[in-house]
């Protein structure tokens, strides 16, 4: 049986397959139970690769408003004195219903950056 798709459906059909496959094979390559928590993890940057300011503004910033300095759907941040053990947890394994965890989406070193740059914040009284 032969299933003819009009132009457009043969390239959105193209492209969905280019960006699932690389997945897909991955997945597929892995035994099952073979990956622990561990491996999951990203590899660790290189001091070079990392800049805690960057990732801070493009996976952060959203709910934690002008760049940590005032409350959005997050708290503020300049100034906190929460404990680093305290963020770097929460970084890892989030606060369910409020904010998701990241553990499985950085490497340690780029969850140290983040806290670096947190704690590079001042707090300016508002």
């Amino acid at each position: 049986m032969r299933i003819s798709l009009p132009r457009s459906g043969a390239v959105f059909t193209t492209l969905t397959l280019a960006l699932v496959l690389p997945t897909a094979c991955a997945l597929a390559q892995q035994s099952p139970g073979a990956a622990t928590k561990a491996e999951a993890r990203p590899a660790e940057a290189s001091p070079n690769d990392i800049d805690g300011a960057t990732l801070f503004a493009s996976v952060c910033g959203f709910c934690h408003q002008n760049g940590g300095r005032a409350e959005g759907r997050g708290p503020k941040l300049a100034g906190t004195t929460r404990s680093d053990d305290f963020i770097l947890d929460r970084i890892r394994n989030g606060k369910p219903g409020s904010m998701p965890a990241f553990g499985g989406a950085f490497s340690e070193g780029q969850i140290v950056a983040i806290l670096a740059y947190i704690r590079t914040l001042e707090d300016d009284g508002n």
